[in-house]
């Protein structure tokens, strides 16, 4: 890469090209060029130039500000706001307390980049060093001093290194300087990945700081700790993006040594500059936090990038996360120790075992009910509330494994619990739930938080449930008449515009939270009727909604969660969300939704974490010494985000439901983050599961806890996990072996059951069959896949190399898992049509081999 520097007011014939008119220095390559100027004793940016499809593109305004803030003293935690709903009143309402604390601490004059004195100013000096140019400025507090260069790795990326050297003693916060802005109507794209994305700006500060819905018009300063990829961004109308990344290494670690420091703030990020000019910044230290507190003297240094490129947002996450964070690169430190088919039988003992799963049987308008404890956040619960999760994974295991204990104990009380679940007598809320929980004391179905009737509520815990038991079981008579109930209530609530209330008061029936647009997949329970019951009518208006749905969140990029708890803070729905829109394409063949659906997903690959560098590093956690990487956040997504959600001391978690859309998203598409997404969200991640039962801990911070109070998560991760490894197979084939989808699951993601019809393997119909100890390999990186051939004496065995290794091993065969005394008669390779030697099998890194056993 050749570097130009123009000194004085003599050009080289390319600035002349480029419009550098009067430039005494610039930083140009093939790719960038900025160009700074020298008004009286100042150093501004003057011009910026991005090459585009071979030509060089302007639309950013160049600035070349600098900001430092200043305090004598510690900056108050104590907010000196209070904020109104859209629609009046405060926010959020006193009884919402898991989301008072995080609303305080997000409202204060930090948070709102209000505290401190602030020092706005242009450098004076500049020395044009070799392939650098040094901007130095004398403050009344402090020396400032900032080395620009081109990078020559990434050539659209510019590294700058900030020094500040204190004059007196107090708090101090350095900026990244403005290098550009972009004018509000020309602003294509917006966001602090993990927190908001949108293409406009909000004036209600609750709907943007809460939710995201919309920019917000305040340059608040937000945490590393929900910032998914650290990089703050801006999209042109004219299709260029200007980002900032900091170097790894200056966000805080959130298990740094031996202890938990997920809540530690070193680094704030802004997609605005403090005078609210669209900029992405970045700020450090932060104000009143570790490091900020200096003396006289005490220099501190950060280093940061800007980039510079002629693409999307997309693009931009892909380079931070990829080329400065390595990302793709870390997926090679990750290594199982427990093969994730080998996590779903031991996860069916837990779940057969009363103990272990905190099974009850309760007498419930004269059926037997059945669920699990729920040991959580319920309104009214006295440690007494139940609940059933992923309807379809119990389904399939009792399918797969033709188990007595979960065909004869567990489904049919489960089974009714669902019936009962279900309001029936006529009014308002006939069709709809009466809640998702069961309080076993006072005898009544509750919601998680309160007295309210979501419409969605009514997709996932009748239309879904429902609709995936009945795959199973077609011939259910009253599951079918209670989904056309269910369905024909969820039509009737439906706006004439496609859109569904978030929720209803039970009481009065009267429309809640009109301050938030209910952009969830509620439409999904439209496309369950239509499959189910093939009325046309179903179909419209599952268009209808999803039109909508678009419109509204798809193109704003604005979500909404499901959890009642958390004031419906955006969460897993978003990854939902892609998934039904991909559902929704396979019935009409219309490619908006196919491209709505992928657009969701890149959406949603900002609530995966990609930082901070997974590594070797010994840690030391609860007393055992681990490896950075084995309980690395990287690859997770989080329950719900945001300023408001559980990832703010919780961290993500470890279900990883959209494992499986990614890899579709990856077949699809070619992208190849997905897969790597997925990957890292399902591979090595046994520092989080109980050796005991083999169910994974629910959030980060627990470690190996367990299931903990929530004894029904072993459903659902049985669920994704079937999603993902299935998922692959299709991948990994190029779609001969491939088993039918079923419905999604309820509430925490894209995840989709299987097992009710036969797939095909190879041309083959073959049904998915759990053989605990049939097909065993010795290493613990290969997955075993069983289907059992519908018309022949065969049973195929379907390899996974769930590593980023070539891996060898040995398979052993026990035929009498067979039953009937079969034995083996031959064994063959269905890649090449070989004989199939079990002793010595080699699969390359994410590579399968599948194994015909004919018997």
């Amino acid at each position: 890469m050749k570097l130009y520097f123009s000194i004085f007011l003599c050009f080289s014939a390319l600035n002349l090209v480029l419009g550098q008119v009067k430039s005494p220095g610039s930083l140009t390559n093939d790719h960038i060029s900025v160009q700074f100027k020298s008004a009286g004793k100042s150093w501004s940016v003057h011009k910026i130039l991005v090459k585009k499809d071979g030509k060089w593109m302007e639309g950013l305004t160049p600035s070349g500000e600098y900001t430092l803030l200043y305090s004598e003293t510690k900056p108050s935690s104590e907010p000196r706001e209070t904020f109104q709903k859209i629609t009046g009143g405060k926010f959020p309402e006193d009884n919402y307390h898991y989301q008072q604390e995080q609303w305080k601490e997000n409202t204060t004059e930090v948070s709102l980049n209000k505290a401190g004195q602030v020092f706005s100013f242009l450098p004076t000096n500049l020395l044009i060093k070799k392939d650098e140019l040094e901007f130095t400025k004398e403050t009344e507090v402090a020396t400032v001093k900032a080395t620009w260069k081109l990078d020559p790795q990434f050539p659209n990326d510019i590294q700058v290194t900030m020094r500040l050297i204190p004059k007196k003693k107090g708090y101090f916060s350095l900026a990244t300087p403005t290098l550009a802005s972009v004018a509000v109507n020309q602003m294509a794209w917006a966001s602090v990945p993990g927190y908001f994305q949108g293409n406009f700006i909000q004036k209600n500060f609750a709907l943007a700081y809460a939710y995201g819905h919309g920019i917000p018009d305040r340059p608040v300063v937000y945490r590393e700790r929900c910032a998914t990829t650290l990089s703050p961004l801006i999209t042109t109308k004219t299709g260029i993006t200007l980002f900032v990344v900091p170097e790894p290494g200056l966000a805080r670690d959130p298990w740094s040594k031996d202890k938990i420091t997920q809540t530690d703030w070193q680094l704030g990020l802004s997609h605005m500059n403090r005078k609210a000019q669209l900029s992405p910044t970045l700020y450090y230290p932060v104000l009143g936090e570790q490091k900020s507190e200096l003396n006289a003297g005490e220099e501190i240094t950060y280093s940061f990038r800007y980039s510079l490129i002629a693409g999307d947002w997309f693009q931009a996450i892909k380079h931070a996360a990829n080329d400065i964070y390595k990302f793709h690169e870390t997926l090679s430190l990750r290594q199982s120790k427990q093969a994730l088919t080998d996590r779903i039988e031991k996860m069916h003992h837990y779940l057969t075992d009363p103990k272990t799963s905190l099974w009850n049987i309760e007498e419930f308008e004269g059926k037997q009910i059945g669920a699990q404890s729920y040991l959580g956040g319920v309104v009214g619960s006295n440690k007494d509330a139940m609940k059933n999760a992923d309807y379809g994974a119990m389904w399939m295991l009792a399918n797969a494994t033709n188990d007595p204990e979960l065909n004869g104990k567990v489904l049919p009380p489960a089974l009714n619990f669902k019936l009962v679940q279900q309001e029936t007598k006529k009014g308002f809320f006939d069709g709809a739930i009466e809640g998702q929980y069961y309080l076993s004391k006072s005898k009544k179905f509750v919601e998680e938080w309160g007295e309210v009737v979501e419409p969605i509520a009514l997709t996932y815990y009748v239309l879904l449930d429902m609709g995936n038991m009945l795959l199973f079981e077609p011939e259910h008579a009253e599951l079918k008449e209670r989904i056309r109930l269910g369905a024909d209530k969820l039509l009737s609530w439906q706006n004439t515009d496609g859109s569904w209330a978030v929720a209803y008061d039970r009481k009065t029936e009267q429309e809640l939270f009109k301050d938030i647009k209910d952009v969830r997949p509620t439409f999904y329970g439209m496309i369950v009727a239509y499959r189910l019951l093939k009325d046309e009518k179903y179909l419209k208006a599952a268009q209808k909604g999803a039109d909508w749905f678009i419109k509204n969140a798809v193109e704003t990029g604005a979500f909404l969660g499901v959890c009642g708890d958390a004031r419906y803070a955006p969460d897993f729905a978003t990854g939902q969300s892609a998934q039904a829109l991909l559902d929704l394409y396979d019935f009409t063949k219309n490619k908006k939704y196919q491209d709505a659906a992928v657009a969701c997903a890149k959406i949603y690959t900002a609530s995966i974490y990609t930082h901070p560098i997974a590594n070797h590093n010994i840690k030391n956690v609860n007393g055992n010494s681990m490896e950075d990487w084995e309980i690395s956040q990287t690859g997770l997504s989080f329950e719900h985000g945001g300023i408001f959600g559980s990832a703010t001391r919780h961290g993500p978690i470890q279900l990883a439901s959209h494992a499986g859309l990614f890899i579709r998203m990856h077949q699809l598409t070619g992208e190849q983050i997905f897969a790597d997404m997925a990957r890292s969200a399902a591979i090595g991640r046994d520092a989080f599961v109980d050796s005991k039962t083999s169910v994974a801990s629910y959030y980060w911070n627990a470690m190996n806890r367990g299931a903990g109070p929530y004894p029904h998560h072993a459903w659902w991760q049985i669920g994704w996990i079937t999603d993902y490894l299935l998922s692959e197979v299709a991948l990994r084939s190029n779609g001969k072996i491939e088993f039918p989808r079923g419905f999604v699951t309820p509430k925490v993601g894209p995840h989709q059951t299987y097992g009710f019809e036969p797939g095909t393997v190879y041309g083959d119909k073959a049904k998915l069959v759990i053989m605990e100890g049939f097909a065993v390999a010795d290493k613990p990186a290969i997955d075993v896949i069983n289907a059992k051939s519908t018309s022949k004496n065969i049973i195929y065995v379907t390899l996974l190399n769930n590593s980023p290794a070539a891996t060898e091993f040995a398979l052993k065969l026990d035929e009498s898992k067979m039953g009937d005394g079969k034995k083996a008669a031959r064994m063959k390779w269905l890649e090449d049509n070989k004989p199939a030697n079990t002793d010595q099998i080699s699969i390359p890194a994410f590579g399968i081999k599948t194994l015909e056993v004919t018997f």
